[in-house]
């Protein structure tokens, strides 16, 4: 029993050493390096999410019906207005043409039969050898030879008008999809759509904006110029688009469903580097700078209540609850909750708690100052 009486005290003296070691660390200060925060002069900006749109989008169908006899462009291409796409066999829309060619030379020569018929009825009836009965008759074949004149103008106009739908060509310059149909299939306007084409330069991006964030955008930057707001882009992966945007559309109400309002920049796209449909973050900057305070974001904590920082407060930690305004460069803007002059922890958090002991050092923050 002795032993094992030796051993157990033997840990219990252990423990109550290490256990007097650690509240005697309790007591000291806990080394942090820490940024002064002062007025710096920043862009105001927002971010919204926002999807690439094309400027022009036009699905291409057929508009007569028959079989088709060629595909003369290249999927995935940039083409030019006006380039041929497809080719309908022209065969039957040819020989209507022929038909209605053939109608309209007949109602021509009806038409000058009827006015020499015309001619002779009223000369008889001057001459009192004819009758007013014989003289109207004429003029109703006439009237009639002349209608049937417009009505075969008209069919040989559709009839030509048809033979150049089975030339099939791009509405629209832009690149071009692949192709839903092949040679020796029969396609009309019943066969839906054959290809896509979407316009490349310029672009649109639209996002929408919060009811809150439309306010504050009126009021922080109801006197800049829509020309004036610097638009640009971030990509899913973080990089940003060299090309600078340009406000160009407000909506003119609020979405019920979502309580947004859409608004839409449009962005030169010279390189094809925005694709249609491409999900993207907006980023608007006023244009002139103001002054903010901010805070590099590794000093940013939070819990259910919200975000905060620790400030160093005679040789103390002390939290501080905060709001914030947005990202300015790799900071965060603080609208509220710090004061210039406050030195803000940035490293060391992990061993610091509200009223501890701390020994501050300056700390190179996010601008690359001390």
């Amino acid at each position: 029993m002795l032993p094992r009486f030796v051993a157990l005290r033997g840990a219990l003296c252990a423990f109550l050493l290490v256990c007097t070691g650690a509240s005697a660390q309790q007591g000291q200060p806990v080394p942090v390096g820490v940024v002064k925060v002062a007025p710096t002069p920043v862009e105001p900006a927002m971010e919204f999410v926002g999807r690439v749109s094309a400027i022009e989008r036009v699905e291409v169908r057929a508009r007569v019906k028959g079989f088709l006899e060629a595909v003369l462009f290249q999927e995935g291409d940039t083409i030019k207005k006006g380039a041929p796409l497809y080719r309908i066999e022209k065969g039957q829309f040819d020989a209507d043409v022929k038909q209605a060619e053939g109608a309209l030379l007949r109602s021509k020569a009806a038409k000058e039969l009827s006015v020499i018929q015309l001619k002779r009825a009223e000369e008889l009836l001057a001459k009192q050898t004819g009758t007013q009965v014989a003289r109207d008759q004429a003029i109703a074949a006439d009237q009639q030879a002349l209608g049937q004149i417009v009505t075969n103008e008209g069919a040989l106009e559709l009839a030509k008008l048809n033979l150049s739908y089975t030339d099939i060509t791009a509405p629209v310059a832009g690149k071009i999809g692949a192709t839903n149909v092949t040679v020796g299939n029969v396609v009309g306007p019943d066969s839906g759509v054959l290809t896509t084409i979407v316009s490349q330069n310029p672009m649109y991006v639209k996002f929408p904006v919060s009811e809150r964030e439309f306010l504050r955008m009126r009021r922080d930057g109801s006197s800049v110029p829509r020309d004036r707001v610097k638009v640009g882009i971030k990509f899913a992966d973080g990089s940003k688009y060299d090309e600078n945007g340009e406000l160009n559309f407000v909506d003119v109400s609020v979405d019920k469903a979502t309580d947004t309002i859409n608004v839409r920049a449009s962005f030169p796209n010279p390189n094809g580097a925005l694709v249609d449909g491409q999900f993207v973050r907006v980023v608007l900057q006023g244009d002139k700078p103001e002054e903010k305070l901010v805070v590099p974001q590794a000093a940013l904590l939070a819990d259910q209540k919200g975000v905060y920082v620790f400030v160093v407060q005679d040789d103390k930690a002390e939290a501080r609850r905060i709001k914030t305004g947005g990202a300015f460069k790799d900071d965060l803007i603080v609208e509220d909750g710090l004061k210039a002059g406050d030195l803000v922890i940035v490293d060391g958090l992990q061993a610091v708690r509200p009223g501890a002991p701390v020994r501050a050092r300056p700390a190179v923050d996010s601008m690359g100052t001390n």
